[in-house]
C-alpha cells in the first residue's frame, strides 16, 4: 500500500475513515480481502500469497492497520522478515494503543524500512523504521486529514501528499451509511499530476515496467456509541480509475 489516506473526526458516527491504494508489481500474487488466516480467525484483509502477510487489514475489535514501503524499498531482502508480518503482529491486540505500544519494541533491524498506520475509533499512530533508524519511532496522527506514502506522516516533499492532501481535505466526505463514496473513489483513482510530477505523482500509479496501482481500498470504523453499527469495508480489486468497486463482506 503506497498511499493512504486518514480522516479521524472525533465525535462523528464514522470516527475513522482510511482510503488507501497498493502500488506494487504487476506479477506479484495475491487475493482479495478475506479471512485468509486459520490461526487469526478474527483477522480479515488482503494476502500477500508469496510472503503470507497483509498490507491492510481489520480485525474484529475494530483495530485497522496498514504497512507501507519507504523510499527505494520495494520487494524483500535476504535475512529481513515481511514487512505483511507487521499488519498481522499489529492486529493481535484489541486497541491500536496497545498495538503501536507493542510494535515500537520490535528489533528495526529484523525489516527493511517500512510505515505503519495502527487506528481504531478512539486513537492512530504513524510508526516508521527509517532506512538509517536505530529505532522504530511513533507520532499520533492528528485529527482531519492525514496522509502517508513512502515519505513521513504528511511530508509536502512527497508530490502525491503536496497535491492530493488538500483535494481529500476539501472534498465531500464520506457517508459510509449512506453508501456515498463517490469524492474519494475519484481521487483514488485520479492520475491528475501524471504527466507533470512523473506517475508516481499521481495517485493511481501507472508504469510501463509493471509497476503500478494494483488495488484500492475504503474503511469507515464505527464511534464505540454505535456498537449496532457494523465497519465498512470497500474493495477495489484493481487500478480503481477503471475497476468498479465491491462491498467486502465482514462474515
Amino acid at each position: 500500500m503506497c498511499s493512504i489516506v486518514i480522516l479521524r473526526q472525533p465525535g462523528a458516527t464514522y470516527p475513522l475513515i482510511i482510503g488507501g491504494n497498493r502500488d506494487e508489481m504487476a506479477g506479484r500474487p495475491w487475493k482479495p480481502p478475506a479471512r485468509h488466516w486459520p490461526e487469526r480467525p478474527d483477522v480479515l484483509g488482503g494476502i500477500d500469497e508469496l510472503a503470507g502477510g497483509s498490507w491492510l487489514a481489520l480485525n474484529d475489535t475494530g483495530v485497522v492497520a496498514v504497512v507501507l514501503n519507504r523510499m527505494g524499498t520495494l520487494g524483500p531482502e535476504p535475512g529481513k522478515r515481511s514487512r505483511g508480518e507487521l499488519v498481522l503482529d499489529a492486529l493481535d491486540h484489541a486497541d491500536a494503543a496497545d498495538a503501536a505500544g507493542a510494535l515500537v519494541h520490535l528489533d528495526p533491524a529484523a525489516y527493511r524500512p517500512f510505515n505503519l498506520v495502527v487506528a481504531d475509533n478512539r486513537d492512530a499512530f504513524w510508526l516508521t523504521r527509517r532506512a538509517d533508524g536505530t529505532r522504530i519511532e511513533i507520532e499520533r496522527i492528528p485529527e482531519g486529514v492525514s496522509m502517508v506514502t513512502a515519505n513521513d506522516l504528511n511530508d509536502d516533499s512527497s508530490n502525491r501528499i503536496r497535491f492530493y492532501r488538500p483535494l481529500f481535505a476539501h472534498a465531500s466526505v464520506p457517508d459510509p451509511a449512506g453508501g456515498d463514496w463517490k469524492d474519494w473513489e475519484k481521487l483514488l483513482g485520479s492520475r491528475i499530476w501524471d504527466g507533470d510530477a512523473g506517475p508516481r505523482g499521481a495517485m493511481c500509479v501507472v508504469t510501463p515496467t509493471g509497476f503500478g496501482t494494483t488495488s484500492s481500498a475504503l474503511l469507515a470504523l464505527p464511534s464505540a456509541d454505535h456498537p449496532e453499527i457494523e465497519p465498512v469495508f470497500r474493495f477495489c480489486p484493481g487500478r480503481p480509475d477503471e475497476t468498479p468497486w465491491e462491498e467486502v463482506d465482514l462474515s
